[in-house]
């Protein structure tokens, strides 16, 4: 099992930055991938980033340009962080880990764990 705790939410204003952080704990060693997806109220949860030990990242195109994911390995926290930020960013932001290759990082039902969510809220 892996344990997936979030930190560094907040509530920041239009244009401004936040950076969460993830943790992981347990059998780290079994992961390949971490994720980070975001849920706002009334909608479905979306990706956000994506990262593989392997160096490989990706973005929705919704947040590049202006998120950035940090991570090479599981013992050490995978970072997000977000520049520029606007009112649509404002969500729960949850980190996974996927225990093998996926070819699709933005498919939320791939990912083996998932932390508890932290919230993000950017006023306008």
């Amino acid at each position: 099992q892996v344990q997936l705790v979030e930190s560094g939410g907040g509530l920041v204003q239009a244009g401004g930055s936040l950076r969460l952080s993830c943790a992981a704990s347990g059998r780290t060693s079994s992961t390949y991938a971490m994720g980070w997806f975001r849920q706002a109220p009334g909608k479905e949860r979306e990706f956000v980033a994506a990262c593989t030990w392997s160096g490989d990242t990706y973005y929705a195109d919704s947040v590049k340009g202006r998120f950035t994911i940090s991570g090479d390995n599981a013992k050490n926290p995978v970072s997000l962080r977000m520049n520029s930020l606007k009112p649509e960013d404002t969500a729960v932001y949850y980190c996974a880990a996927a225990s093998r290759y996926l070819s699709d990082y933005g498919f939320a039902g791939k990912y083996s764990y998932w932390g508890q969510g932290t919230q993000a809220t950017v006023s306008s």
